[in-house]
């Protein structure tokens, strides 16, 4: 299964774009529509364009590990909720979570399954308004 087109534009709205190296609110660099890998403080500016490719390889890179371990009877709403996630917080930090556990074994658990997207609402020890926001977005896409 790939991302839809649905499914970028739920990233791209939360994360939005900045063309300079930033540190985010866990103090990681990130440039464009969130994209993390190999940024560093001294890079240059990139235009639109090129965050999307950056952000199109990583969510690819995402999928390729997701293919291993996902359930393949995901809707695509869900797998786009699920991907938008991961891209967020990571493969790592989903494997290990009780929402993809539920994710495997209760797919259709819609009131488990909220909640346990609304727990992942912090970053760098702070509750985040953006994302309670997206949180919020990523349930009710998985939910539709």
């Amino acid at each position: 299964m790939k991302i839809s087109q649905k499914g970028i534009d739920l990233i791209k709205r939360f994360e939005g774009f900045r063309s300079k190296p930033y540190q985010d609110a866990a103090g990681v660099w990130t440039i464009g529509y969130g994209s993390t890998r190999g940024v560093t403080q001294t890079m240059k500016e990139i235009t639109e364009a090129e965050g999307e490719r950056m952000l199109r390889e990583a969510v690819a890179a995402d999928e390729r590990q997701l293919a291993g371990f996902l359930p393949t009877t995901l809707t695509q709403n869900q797998y786009d909720a699920i991907c938008s996630f991961v891209y967020n917080v990571g493969v790592a930090a989903f494997r290990n979570s009780t929402l993809f556990r539920l994710v495997c074994t209760f797919p259709d658990d819609g009131k488990r399954i909220k909640a346990e997207f609304g727990r992942w609402v912090h970053a760098g020890g702070k509750r985040l308004d953006g994302l309670v926001a997206r949180r919020a977005a990523e349930a009710e896409l998985y939910l539709s």
